[in-house]
């Protein structure tokens, strides 16, 4: 029988330590070790991976670049945020909150998928009838191949012997390794039993879908080394009551990161958004003062969005609300608009809210958010046919954006007739239907709205 010995594992980064402490000593993070035991004995390579095609050097100059086709999950928007579908050998990790879709989603790629590949759905937290039953309620005929086991060694073999194109581990937090000897969940476990599924899956070029387990903070649960492993990382964003989904890519390989793809809630499953920036719009038919839409870049993906302020009187400390927008950028936006706008909001409330749930990142947000917010202020209504954005710097000028002309194509196409951009993103011709205001500083921007509202 094998030697045990206690560890403490830092469930960040995955550090063992042979002692508890406060802090981890390698990423700093307060609270995070955890007691495992482990044995002192360890194979130098796991039985279950022993008899995989033997790896070798080579030169770089030998290897030859191959633009192999890849792998289409049925999913034209998930393909997307894939990079363009799934590339052989590759690990993608998926992450959410409870009840908000993950199973789902790759149930229904899984099923175009086996059409003609064989594709292996291993359930470690639902039996074969409640996902029998998921299966009925989307209307899936396809006969996906269904294991349920936790025992990762099994799970190997019988790959081994099926040799699937694709496999899915739902959840890898339940997957248990002999390689260690602590509990289903633990960061050992998760590391461990990730680390010999990756190894599995480089050797034999199978597609790898590992759905994992969220914290309450919304990050993987789960060592921070399980994202270093895998090729991908996908995100789910969205009220898990909500109807809307939104798939977002922060680590990718094969493809942009900050991708997104967005589905909608139904009876049948997740249903593709083929044009989100009309689910991102209010539809209002009256303009009401202090709304504007900006059009925002996703990865390689322009979206109409709706900026709203609400600005009110305050009765003690002021107010400073960002829902969707950076707090912090609001604080500096409206010292901005002070000191280059002449707008005072040092008596008022100020509420900032993005339409739809998303998330915007970028600076380009900082002119449509001042001109809605004077806009609520003076209650003056900006046209529903208007759009801005541009980066307003601490001197006051519209600095430019990036992808300015597919921001206006968006705009466009979405019937726009009057775009507020910065000086610097002019389009070299004219765009038919869509005039464009280029401004050079803060006031010219308001002086245009005060004059034409």
């Amino acid at each position: 029988m094998a030697k045990t010995k206690l560890e403490f594992v830092c469930r960040e980064c995955g550090v063992a330590h042979p002692q508890w402490a406060g802090q981890c000593l390698e990423c700093k993070a307060w609270n995070t070790l955890e007691e495992v035991v482990v044995s002192q004995v360890t194979a130098s390579k796991p039985a279950s991976l022993q008899d995989l095609p033997p790896s070798k050097v080579q030169r770089l100059s030998e290897i030859k670049t191959e633009s192999k086709p890849r792998l289409t999950t049925g999913l034209t928007e998930l393909d997307r945020t894939l990079g363009g579908g799934l590339v052989d050998g590759s690990v993608v990790l998926i992450g959410g909150d409870p009840g908000i879709g993950k199973s789902t989603l790759i149930l229904q790629a899984m099923s175009v998928i086996n059409k003609n590949n064989t594709a292996l759905y291993v359930s470690g937290e639902e039996s074969a009838q409640q996902v029998s039953d998921r299966a009925v309620r989307l209307g899936i005929k396809e006969d996906v191949l269904l294991l349920n086991e936790t025992h990762l060694e099994k799970i190997i073999k019988l790959a081994k012997e099926l040799q699937p194109k694709v496999i899915v581990i739902d959840s890898i937090q339940t997957m248990v390794t002999d390689g260690s000897a602590s509990a289903p969940g633990s960061v050992t476990q998760v590391r461990d039993c990730a680390a010999q599924l990756t190894q599995y899956a480089k050797q034999t070029n199978t597609i790898l879908f590992l759905i994992g387990h969220v914290t309450k903070g919304g990050a993987l649960a789960g060592p921070r080394i399980l994202e270093h492993m895998v090729d991908c990382v996908l995100y789910f964003e969205g009220d898990a009551g909500g109807r809307y989904r939104i798939i977002r890519a922060v680590k990718n390989r094969f493809g942009a990161v900050n991708e997104i793809s967005v589905f909608a809630m139904c009876e049948t499953g997740l249903q593709q958004v083929e044009n989100p920036s009309a689910i991102f719009l209010s539809n209002q038919v009256k303009p009401s003062p202090g709304s504007m839409v900006m059009v925002t870049r996703e990865a390689t993906r322009p979206l109409m969005i709706e900026v709203q302020a609400l600005v009110d009187q305050s009765n003690g400390n002021p107010k400073r609300v960002s829902v969707g927008l950076d707090q912090n950028r609001l604080a500096l936006q409206l010292a901005i608009l002070h000191k280059h706008g002449g707008i005072a909001t040092f008596d008022q409330d100020v509420f900032v809210n993005v339409v739809g749930g998303i998330k915007v990142n970028e600076t380009a947000s900082d002119l449509v958010v001042m001109l809605t917010i004077m806009s609520s202020l003076r209650d003056r209504v900006i046209p529903n046919d208007w759009i801005a954005f541009g980066e307003v710097g601490l001197t006051g000028e519209v600095r430019p954006v990036y992808n300015a002309i597919e921001r206006l194509a968006e705009a466009q196409k979405h019937g726009f007739k009057i775009a507020i951009i910065p000086k610097a993103n002019i389009p070299k011709k004219p765009i038919k239907g869509l005039k464009v205001v280029p401004v050079e500083y803060l006031y010219q921007a308001l002086q245009y709205m005060s004059e034409n509202t």
